[in-house]
């Protein structure tokens, strides 16, 4: 067994062969560790790392008495695979959901826990952080990315969700308010300082996207340092104050000039096109980044985080966000067939691929091996990993897609599509 290996007992210890290792007893429990490696004895009586005051044996759920084997290679008599009392937990979990991991013939439980290694120098040890739902999976490595779209009725708060309703009502009321209100907004006025520059509608496209993607994409990469200086919080209502108007305008000027400019092509009347371009259009937002469905934290509700996703969509590519809005891009200048719909999709498309290398740049900058780990067996271009045999999909992994915000993303889908009529007709009575 070539992959490192954090093995467990939640019972008694049992029997071991003699191992041509060094091995030192720690009170209970025993602490088995390979020459290769210098890692630390941790004993039974340790503070826990999130509860320090009190030991392991203290706390309610924790597991106690456990064997601890940590080596690179363990070159034991007894290989593990035959070793079927042994399983995959952490001695300092306080959280014993287990999720079943099959590999090679022997069944091994693995508990969803913090990063607590890291806090002892593990880096390259992988660390499973799922709850993707009591399923079995067969996985050669263990994840060290956070679970896409995972949402637990268990976890959520009712007051934090009429805080987000609150929220939500004060941002579209200021929205309308200070932009898009004409008699006393401002958002007419950007449109027509852009617009006054050219007579070009295309032109104009491009500059407003290329507005929009310097400040949504220079935010983004000053984040860490504005995290610093103002907190999570005060960064995030700065991030997205600036970014909605901007992306209002842009999106409002395109329905509004979507016919402009010079028709290249008109492939409408072809039968079966419509269906095709709807259908096209309907699977790109399945693509959305996911983050994006942590309503609470895109809020500033919760504390805004910036997180290394691993399951879901991310195992198809790693920048699902950019392939999505390609795949809208397409569909809708394929349809629409103008001069103003390819400047849109050209300058929206340059957008995506820029913030998809900025993106790998930031997370690896924040979390340093394990987004190399997740680089290493994900890709940008969809399902290049799996072809190529760096990722490995679950038998079940259908299940990653049977999640409420999936579930909340298709109804909005098709309820956009039919309210289409209504949003060009609020976009015409602005006038941008």
């Amino acid at each position: 067994m070539a992959t490192s290996s954090l093995l467990y007992s939640s019972t008694s210890p049992p029997p071991l062969p003699p191992l041509p290792i060094r091995t030192r007893l720690v009170n209970n429990p025993i602490l088995i560790s390979s020459n290769k490696l210098n890692i630390p004895i941790i004993k039974a009586t340790s503070p826990h790392p999130l509860f320090p005051k009190s030991p392991v044996s203290a706390r309610p759920r924790l597991v106690n008495n456990p064997i601890l084997i940590c080596s690179n290679k363990l070159n034991t008599s007894t290989p593990v695979s035959v070793t079927t009392r042994l399983v995959n937990t952490f001695i300092y979990s306080n959280k014993l959901t287990t999720q079943i991991i099959k590999h090679k013939k022997t069944t091994f439980a693995a508990t969803s826990s913090h990063n607590l290694l890291s806090k002892f120098g593990y880096r390259k040890l992988g660390l499973l952080r799922t709850n993707v739902g009591k399923t079995e999976r067969e996985v050669d490595e263990l994840l060290v990315g956070e679970d896409s779209a995972e949402f637990e009725f268990s976890k959520q708060k009712i007051e934090s969700w009429v805080y987000f309703g609150g929220v939500l009502g004060v941002v579209l009321f200021v929205l309308n308010f200070v932009w898009i209100d004409n008699s006393t907004g401002f958002g007419k006025s950007f449109i027509d300082a852009v617009s006054s520059l050219t007579d070009s509608p295309e032109v104009v496209m491009l500059s407003l996207i290329l507005i929009f993607a310097i400040v949504h994409s220079g935010l983004a990469s000053l984040r860490d340092g504005g995290e610093k200086l103002i907190g999570e919080r005060a960064y995030r209502v700065l991030f997205a104050g600036v970014s909605l108007p901007l992306a209002v305008s842009t999106i409002v000027y395109f329905i509004n000039h979507r016919y402009d400019g010079m028709q290249l092509w008109q492939l409408q009347g072809v039968p079966g096109l419509h269906q095709f371009v709807w259908l096209f259009n309907f699977i790109s937002f399945f693509f959305l980044y996911p983050s994006t469905f942590n309503l609470l934290e895109v809020a500033a509700v919760d504390k805004p985080k910036m997180h290394l996703w691993e399951t879901g969509i991310m195992r198809i590519t790693r920048h699902p966000q950019m392939v999505g809005q390609v795949m809208w891009c397409l569909a809708h200048t394929l349809w629409i067939g103008n001069s103003v719909a390819v400047a849109a999709s050209v300058g929206l498309i340059g957008h995506h691929l820029f913030g998809a290398w900025n993106g790998d740049r930031r997370l690896g900058v924040r979390y340093g091996k394990a987004f190399e780990a997740v680089e290493s067996r994900t890709s940008i271009i969809p399902f290049a990993a799996i072809l190529d045999g760096r990722q490995k999909l679950p038998k079940d992994y259908y299940k990653e897609f049977i999640r409420l915000p999936y579930l909340t993303i298709t109804f909005l889908t098709l309820g956009a599509y039919f309210a289409h009529p209504l949003m060009q007709a609020a976009s015409y009575r602005l006038h941008w």
